[in-house]
């Protein structure tokens, strides 16, 4: 028997890494695109999302390793818009005074980025949120970004206890359940979904439809 062929995102017709950079001041000048941050604790699964949005293997590489995405990582998606993968927060590993330029980093790249249009913000199913994601849900809303909380994993979960998740982090996040999206990059559960909503927020019109 062959192996499942998982979903796959045939919207995206051309993915291209732009640069890193290490503060905002070395950021890319990108024609005005608009663009999307995507945020979450290390070891969310942020990477495997990331190339299962942007249908690209290695785009983002994944690591057993939480706390190795160290800079601020920018890509064009259909030459319509920008993702920039921020690092990760919270890896314990990691030197003290590493997290707090990263801390540095994420703030001055959200504060003052100009043409940043909206925030994923990844949360593990089963963790409740912290005063950081928590923090980050009110800085969009006091600063005009929209907000896509994606909870992470859900294929680890039962439907009973994928049910009492969602409901924590709502809660924990001051949101409608219904707000959330949940997500597999193993079953590619909430693709479609998720492309819907990071093209609304983006103002790119109607997804495009597979060839």
């Amino acid at each position: 028997m062959g192996s499942l062929k998982l979903a796959e995102n045939l919207a995206v017709r051309s993915v291209a890494f732009i640069k890193s950079a290490s503060r905002l001041s070395e950021s890319p000048d990108t024609g005005g695109l608009p663009e999307l941050a995507i945020a979450g604790r290390s070891n969310v699964g942020k990477s495997s999302l990331i190339n299962r949005l942007v249908n690209r293997r290695q785009l983002a590489r994944v690591s057993n390793t939480p706390g190795r995405t160290q800079l601020l990582n920018f890509f064009k998606v259909n030459d319509a818009f920008v993702l920039c993968d921020l690092p990760g927060y919270g890896y314990a590993k990691v030197p003290y005074e590493m997290r707090s330029s990263w801390g540095e980093m994420i703030g001055g790249y959200l504060e003052r980025r100009d043409p940043l249009r909206a925030l994923l913000l990844l949360v593990d199913c089963r963790r409740e949120p912290g005063e950081w994601e928590r923090d980050l849900a009110t800085f969009c809303s006091t600063r005009g970004l929209a907000l896509v909380t994606v909870v992470t994993k859900v294929d680890k979960l039962s439907k009973a206890q994928r049910f009492s998740a969602m409901a924590r982090v709502a809660r924990a996040l001051g949101v409608a359940p219904d707000a959330l999206l949940g997500f597999s990059s193993e079953t590619g559960e909430g693709l479609d979904e998720l492309w819907r909503r990071v093209t609304r927020v983006l103002n790119l019109g109607e997804p495009s439809a597979p060839a």
